[in-house]
């Protein structure tokens, strides 16, 4: 079974209530909450959180609850305890991550990801961008001279199980996805909110 999961806890910190705070016309949360229904590839998909006001907005767009414990939803608490959380409550043997803080997905782009995810029989898949940032006063090269690096975006992420279980994100056989620069926006602060606010009213248009 492949199972998504997109966790979002009530205590961010950078923009008060993120996951909840109206962008574009609804809750950021609803932007993914879509975008994983409309997937025919996944077989089930949950929203993890602890808080009552996310959960009632997640369930108000479709998605079903999985509810995780407080210890879950700090600040220590990393992404990789919770899907480890989610795959000991529900059998599965793939994990799709997709996080609330990367809101513009185009349409049919996490079954894309999952089909090469199988077709390479890859452990692990990321989406993201061809990063050629060198810190200041390191670089004496032109900047299309740079190779640069797979920098993940926070889009798509797709994890064997029984690697999630053991505590391993990544395995050996990684796919590192290119996809198009205005999906790659992912939100830490107001400044990046109001980039995707602008993307996705754009879309919209």
């Amino acid at each position: 079974m492949i199972l998504g999961i997109t966790p979002a806890r009530g205590g961010s910190k950078n923009i008060l209530r993120k996951n909840i705070k109206p962008i574009a016309g609804k809750p950021l949360l609803a932007w993914t909450v879509e975008a994983a229904l409309q997937s025919r590839m996944m077989d089930r998909y949950v929203v993890s959180t602890e808080d009552d006001e996310i959960a009632q907005v997640a369930a108000q767009y479709g998605a079903e609850v999985l509810r995780r414990p407080a210890d879950l939803a700090t600040d220590e608490a990393s992404t990789l305890v919770v899907l480890q959380h989610a795959a000991e409550q529900i059998p599965c043997e793939v994990v799709v991550l997709l996080q609330a803080t990367s809101p513009v997905r185009r349409s049919g782009l996490i079954d894309t990801c999952i089909k090469d995810f199988k077709a390479g029989n890859y452990d692990s898949l990321a989406t993201g961008l061809a990063c050629t940032c060198i810190e200041y006063g390191k670089n004496t090269r032109r900047r299309q001279d740079i190779n640069g690096f797979f920098y993940d975006d926070g889009n798509v992420y797709i994890i064997r199980a029984d690697l999630v279980r053991r505590g391993d994100r990544y395995g050996e056989n990684i796919c590192r996805k290119i996809i198009s620069r205005w999906e790659n926006v992912e939100i830490d602060d107001e400044f990046d909110f109001w980039v995707a606010e602008k993307i996705l009213q754009e879309e919209m248009e």
